[in-house]
């Protein structure tokens, strides 16, 4: 190789080595980029639950009230937990008498964003919430769900 071509050499080396190290390190800036994305996108005063926070409430539940504020028609499709007070967002404001006060209460919705808005609410009506937690979330991180099961009616003969 002649002093001419060496650089020429390296140059060219350099422009195929280098998508492939870029490439190689997107995955983890993209992670770290979505991850304090989602940290800078909550801004609601309740805590954003994880899935070990949430798996170590769930240990105390006569401490507990989950409070789910999805719509029916999402607890069927996207599943539940097991034991859970269903009271939409939309009529959370007028339900709050029925809400007791002597325990810790976490919010749910798919994404955590309305559960987020309706932690908000019952912390400034004085209840005690332990946090907000999106459904989506707690399965990406491993968590156990039920899906709801349809029931039939008792005597209804299938055709």
């Amino acid at each position: 190789m002649t002093r001419k071509t060496r650089p020429l050499t390296w140059l060219l080396a350099a422009a195929l080595v280098a998508p492939a190290l870029a490439g190689a390190q997107q995955p983890v800036a993209a992670a770290a980029g979505s991850a304090a994305q989602a940290e800078q996108a909550w801004k609601h005063k309740v805590q954003r639950l994880d899935r070990s926070q949430l798996d170590a409430l769930l240990a105390r539940p006569d401490q507990l009230l989950l409070i789910d504020v999805r719509r029916p028609d999402e607890l069927a499709s996207k599943g539940r937990f097991p034991v859970y007070l269903n009271i939409q967002a939309d009529e959370l404001a007028n339900s709050l008498k029925f809400i007791p006060k002597d325990r810790a209460l976490v919010t749910v919705s798919n994404h955590a964003g309305r559960a987020g808005v309706a932690g908000d609410l019952l912390a400034a009506k004085g209840f005690k919430v332990a946090g907000a937690i999106g459904v989506a979330n707690y399965l990406e991180q491993g968590g156990r769900w039920a899906l709801a099961a349809t029931a039939e009616p008792a005597g209804v003969a299938k055709p």
